[in-house]
């Protein structure tokens, strides 16, 4: 029989659905993260005992669980969406997902074929429109026979680079129909930038008197770390993270870390302006996040970006771009680099404790170095507290590849769902650090992280309001500002209500005591800490 006739139905084994648990079997996506309706019951009838169905209590929290999964594991993700609404509830992750290169196939239901042309309800009108552009692919096929072969394509171009979320809308009464094992195809290995390319920013490097190296998201992502610090001490620069990113890609602590760049234009190319060369690994070149005159695009300064993106290179500036993934183009680059017999330092640099006094609420600083001499050494880091990040970037300093996530796109609900798929691709303890603000778009993540038994530890900074907004209202000199105070939200009384266990802490000297038993209990945990409501800027 050929590959593309349907097999008879009588098979139960060969329907759409058996063929489909199959495929995703052969790619490794045997853990299905959802929130299930009507038109996903045919696909989750009699599930798959070898799978993990991951119940999220919102399509937000599903994608965002998956986003933490994927890029922890390595792997695309399979989630498992409800219909129009429940993709359009999650859209905003989904978003970040795309920002993120976090490679999910995302499948939602759809209304079955025989009712689609009389708009039914729940059905989706234009459904592959739906989540574009932020999806690298999308697609409902147009035969029920063809849905394994679409999920057989999303999952490969989820994961070709630069890496992404796709997405294939599934009529309700395909998964019945008879089908047969897709015929698909398989990529292997990365990319390398031209012996030409690499010729002349080696040229560059070579006459520079002064360069620096910018480490963006992509070099974690993509298993870059350990190179990225061959790399810095083979060429003896001074080394920056990228504007917001959303990895760390080089030890904080290294004495060749030269700190954060801004996202603001004036201030991040002042911080640019002694060097001649400007080496950008994995990052676009710049995520700017407020407008303003940018005088390093019009100086002399030489700058060279590798990347895999082909809209980093597109909307860069002053740039020129070699394509490559990031461990190939680094190999490349050291392939070619001799070998230094300077002598490097490389003793850890931490910054001073900082003071407190006896006065409370707990400052930031403090409350964020006591984590930091607190947390396992193997723990990783999930945030989502804008507004207490530099702090966190002074006093938390991430020095191991994998330990730290955020959200590349700027939009909140991201943290705490994708701290419930971190702990659950690791099995680390994952300590997710999240403002009271930030934790109210997805404190329902909580409950999945009980059901889980995960090695979870919430750590929510009660500034009793969106402190981001606060910073941003006086550096945009607004005033009288509505909408920034959430009084009176009780987080050990929600988490409890989830059957999470969690406290309060109020005073700094009962702190130390209160993160240690935070951070040792074996199953999920929230520690609500009361900060300062003054404190906290952007940058």
């Amino acid at each position: 029989m050929s590959r593309t006739e349907p097999v008879p139905a009588s098979n139960p084994a060969n329907t759409v659905q058996q063929v489909t648990f199959r495929l995703m079997r052969e790619l490794g996506m045997t853990t299905v993260f959802g929130n299930p309706g009507s038109t996903e019951l045919n696909f989750l009838n009699n599930f798959p005992e070898d799978f993990d169905y991951v119940l999220a209590l919102q399509e937000a929290s599903a994608v965002a669980m998956a986003d933490g999964f994927a890029q922890a594991s390595s792997n695309a993700a399979f989630v498992n969406l409800h219909s129009a609404a429940g993709l359009g509830n999650a859209l905003g992750n989904i978003y970040t997902a795309f920002r993120n290169h976090a490679p999910l196939v995302i499948t939602a239901g759809q209304q079955s074929r025989s009712i689609l042309p009389f708009a039914p309800y729940l059905g989706a009108e234009q459904a592959a429109e739906f989540p574009k552009p932020h999806v690298k692919w999308s697609i409902e096929p147009a035969r029920a026979e063809d849905v394994p072969l679409a999920i057989a394509q999303a999952y490969h171009i989820a994961m070709q680079h630069p890496r992404g979320p796709t997405f294939v809308s599934i009529p309700s009464d395909d998964w019945d129909k008879p089908t047969v094992m897709p015929n698909y195809s398989k990529t292997i290995g990365g990319s390398t930038p031209s012996a030409d390319a690499i010729e002349q920013l080696l040229t560059a490097i070579q006459n520079s008197q002064n360069l620096a190296l910018i480490v963006g998201s992509d070099i974690d992502r993509q298993g870059a770390f350990e190179s990225a610090i061959i790399l810095a001490e083979r060429l003896q620069a001074e080394v920056w993270e990228a504007p917001n990113s959303s990895r760390a890609s080089f030890p904080e602590d290294h004495p060749q870390f030269a700190g954060f760049l801004p996202a603001l234009p004036e201030q991040l190319s002042a911080k640019l302006a002694d060097y001649d060369v400007i080496l950008v690994i994995g990052a676009p070149v710049f995520t700017l996040h407020l407008a303003g005159d940018m005088p390093l695009f019009d100086s002399n300064i030489a700058i060279y970006q590798i990347t895999d993106d082909p809209m980093y290179a597109a909307l860069a500036s002053a740039t020129t771009t070699l394509f490559g993934t990031m461990t190939d183009s680094i190999h490349a680059l050291l392939e070619q680099l001799p070998t230094s017999d300077k002598t490097l330092v490389t003793e850890p640099i931490r910054p001073p404790a900082p003071k407190v006094s006896a006065a409370t609420p707990i400052p930031i600083e403090y409350a964020i170095d006591v984590l930091a001499h607190a947390r396992p050494a193997d723990a990783i880091i999930v945030e989502e507290a804008p507004s207490h990040r530099p702090a966190i970037q002074r006093f938390l300093p991430i020095t191991q590849a994998g330990g730290f996530y955020t959200m590349a796109s700027g939009g909140l609900g991201y943290a705490l769902p994708a701290a419930v798929g971190v702990a659950l691709a690791t099995s680390k303890r994952v300590i997710c650090v999240i403002g009271d603000g930030s934790s109210m778009y997805s404190i329902q993540a909580i409950w999945t992280a009980v059901q889980l038994n995960l090695p979870l530890t919430v750590i929510v900074l009660n500034n009793s309001g969106y402190g981001a907004m606060r910073s941003f209202s006086k550096i945009m000199q607004s005033q009288a500002i509505p909408g920034l105070d959430l009084p009176d939200i009780d987080f050990v009384q929600l988490a409890e209500s989830m059957g999470c266990n969690a406290a309060r802490v109020t005073e700094h000297e009962q702190l130390s005591v209160a993160i240690n038993n935070a951070l040792a209990m074996t199953g999920s945990y929230l520690l609500e800490v009361i900060i300062d409501s003054g404190s906290g800027t952007i940058y």
